[in-house]
């Protein structure tokens, strides 16, 4: 069995604010978690590369320590802080990205940006530097929750303004919140997308379906012996207990909502 850490990150700042902080982490950290994978002799993969090279068919071996490094939202310190940290050790990643937050926006913006967000000629720059960016709906809702007609214009927004906006075609996403359904993810197929990360603070691996990729979350709390467990994929259970109780409960929560709105007709 293949099993690969899928690191997930928000904003990389030494001062978030209160609403990015509990997934923020600060630059200083971000450097000694990439000089480790660099150390230990981790190559990082973009999510796509990873997908492609799990295809058996298409001729591409996977090294022999393969790492992913996803950035979820599109904030402005992924160009400032993280992207030259990359850089610095020659990382590629993913960013996944909100459309209606970018920050020139326009008559596309939607929904509440947390914080202050990447410009389309910023994620330009970063795909033009190897970074691959990859879907992560048009205004950041819970996409489960979502009436179906509302969900596929989520996603096809999305994809098709990252599209013709940076010129390149776009193929992974990920599920904001990590939240997705058997429903979303047919409507994420069809959309075109031939993969997707939610959560899951588990170690993927090439028996999990690839449009409900697992990653491992990294966040201000993460310190570098837990970072480096967390890669090694050793007591990641217990590393992650408390993240993953509070998941399944909410789940269960989520899905009687979701119910109880179908039966009253609102989705």
């Amino acid at each position: 069995m293949i099993r690969v850490p899928i690191l997930m990150y928000h904003s990389v700042n030494d001062r978030p604010n209160d609403e990015t902080r509990p997934h923020s982490v600060r630059p200083g950290d971000l450097d000694e978690q990439l000089a480790y994978l660099s150390e230990a002799g981790f190559t990082p993969l973009t999510l796509g590369d990873l997908v492609a090279s799990l295809n058996k068919n298409n001729g591409r071996s996977l090294p022999a320590k393969p790492v992913v490094l996803t950035f979820d939202d599109g904030y402005a310190d992924f160009h400032s802080r993280a992207l030259p940290l990359l850089d610095k050790y020659g990382h590629p990643a993913t960013v996944f990205l909100t459309s209606g937050w970018v920050a020139d926006a326009g008559d596309d913006a939607a929904g509440r940006p947390l914080d202050d967000m990447l410009t389309w000629g910023q994620a330009r720059e970063a795909a033009q530097s190897g970074i691959e960016i990859g879907g992560h709906s048009h205004s950041h809702p819970q996409l489960d929750q979502l009436p179906t007609e509302q969900l596929r214009q989520e996603l096809r927004r999305n994809k098709g303004l990252l599209e013709d906006t940076l010129g390149t075609p776009v193929a992974t996403m990920a599920y904001p919140y990590g939240y997705s359904s058997a429903r979303v993810r047919r409507e994420v197929r069809k959309a075109g997308y031939f993969a997707a990360c939610a959560v899951g603070n588990t170690i993927a691996a090439d028996r999990h379906d690839m449009l409900a990729i697992p990653r491992l979350t990294v966040a201000r709390h993460t310190t570098i012996g837990m970072f480096k467990r967390a890669v090694a994929g050793t007591g990641v259970p217990l590393i992650y207990l408390r993240e993953r109780i509070l998941t399944k409960g909410y789940a269960v929560v989520r899905r009687t909502r979701y119910g109880l709105r179908r039966v009253r007709g609102n989705v």
